[in-house]
């Protein structure tokens, strides 16, 4: 099989979550640690950071990569979803997995994926374990998927580990309030492991302690790090300070275990994007009009990039709007600007919501706009209407970016 028959197999076989949604997931480490086992456990042959978080954890994980790569380390990056290409969640110093890796792999180890139950995002940790291995990386970043306590990459036993943040999001699977999503985000909190926490809540912060306690791990939150200045980054959302301060108290405790100097930090958070390739992170693809870009999809996410929004100049808001069918619009709503025209889209993915469907619920809540045949039409339409001083926003999903930036 060449390149595109491999990824294609790939997504025809293996249940895949932003497909099919929660059918695709194995509530169990078991088919991770067994598949691990079969090929040699190749996570025990290098160091790890892992992070979770509800929101920020990609841009984390991107952050600490690119330090440790500005340090002079081989450094692995396992992040998800992809944007544009399925090798975006395995790279090493900034380069994505090759395609005949890919090939390679799946070649190797079909017969088995064939003959047990192993969800799409399973085999692709066990492809980033298997490629890192291989090329001898000095430590590698780890993007927790979903959750904390039984996503896949939970099969690791970190150096340190990150949880950025706590908001609602996939509550189907991971609970109903702050406390439940927090507990299994806290999953990965590992017997004397030092544990970095981004953001302090009055719901979620003693469940912290409590677990780090009972496991006996060092516990550090972000906001408390006496940290006088933050250093510039050149990922652009008013957000990312927060993430910048979380990456930095992380790597300052993680330098009590490994070299890391300041200047590297320093280095490191001003070339995120061209170390790491991140994409989709309040990403201007046009200046007249303004035009952005971002994976934003959840009430918390979405809270602080329409504040960006808000205090933007322009004489219009047009917003390129797309979510998933299982997506609680009433609780981003209230984020949402009424005085902006929507092109209401479907991402091209098997959970989109019908644009029509989007397009009536949002006129329920008072909204304007209209629908579009496709993501693209959508922009098309955004940009056909604007003047060089209005500004377009695209998003409410991540798989609505990943059609634009194609």
């Amino acid at each position: 099989m060449n390149y595109q028959n491999t990824v294609e197999w790939l997504f025809a076989q293996l249940p895949m979550y932003q497909k099919v949604g929660v059918k695709a997931l194995n509530k169990s480490l078991q088919p991770t640690q067994k598949f691990l086992s079969h090929i040699g456990n190749p996570h025990h042959q290098f160091k790890t950071v892992h992070v979770a978080g509800t929101n920020g954890k990609g841009s984390v994980s991107s952050m600490i990569a690119s330090v440790l790569h500005e340090q002079g380390y081989k450094v692995g990056l396992y992040t998800s979803p992809h944007l544009k290409d399925f090798r975006e969640r395995i790279k090493i110093n900034g380069n994505e997995i090759p395609e005949q890796s890919v090939i390679d792999f799946v070649g190797k180890y079909k017969s088995y994926i064939e003959e047990n139950t192993i969800s799409f995002f399973e085999l692709t940790v066990v492809m980033a374990f298997d490629y890192f291995a291989q090329k001898k990386i000095d430590i590698a970043v780890i993007e927790v998927g979903m959750g904390g306590r039984l996503d896949s990459t939970n099969v690791i036993t970190p150096l340190l580990s990150v949880i950025t943040n706590i908001g609602f999001d996939h509550t189907a699977i991971l609970g109903n309030t702050l406390g439940e999503i927090a507990r299994e985000k806290a999953g990965i909190i590992k017997q004397n492991i030092p544990v970095i926490i981004g953001e302090k809540h009055p719901e979620t912060q003693q469940i912290f302690v409590q677990i780090a306690q009972a496991t006996e791990s060092p516990i550090y939150f972000a906001e408390d790090d006496n940290q006088t200045d933050l250093y510039q980054t050149d990922l652009k959302g008013n957000y990312q300070k927060k993430n910048v301060q979380t990456a930095q108290t992380a790597l300052r405790i993680l330098a009590q275990q490994i070299d890391i100097n300041e200047e590297s930090i320093k280095k490191g958070l001003a070339k995120v994007v061209k170390n790491t390739k991140l994409l989709g992170r309040w990403q201007v693809l046009n200046e007249k009009p303004l035009v952005v870009a971002d994976t934003a999809h959840n009430a918390h996410g979405l809270q602080q990039t329409m504040k960006q929004v808000s205090q933007q100049k322009y004489n219009k808001l047009y917003v390129v709007l797309g979510v998933v069918d299982d997506k609680d619009l009433s609780a981003i709503i209230d984020f949402m600007p009424k005085s902006a025209y929507y092109f209401y889209v479907r991402p091209d993915i098997f959970r989109g919501l019908g644009a029509d469907i989007l397009s009536e619920k949002m006129q329920g809540y008072g909204f304007q706009g209209e629908v579009c045949s496709c993501v693209s039409d959508g922009y098309k339409k955004a940009l056909s209407n604007a003047t060089a001083n209005d500004m377009i926003y695209i998003g409410g999903s991540t798989f609505v970016v990943a059609e634009i930036l194609e």
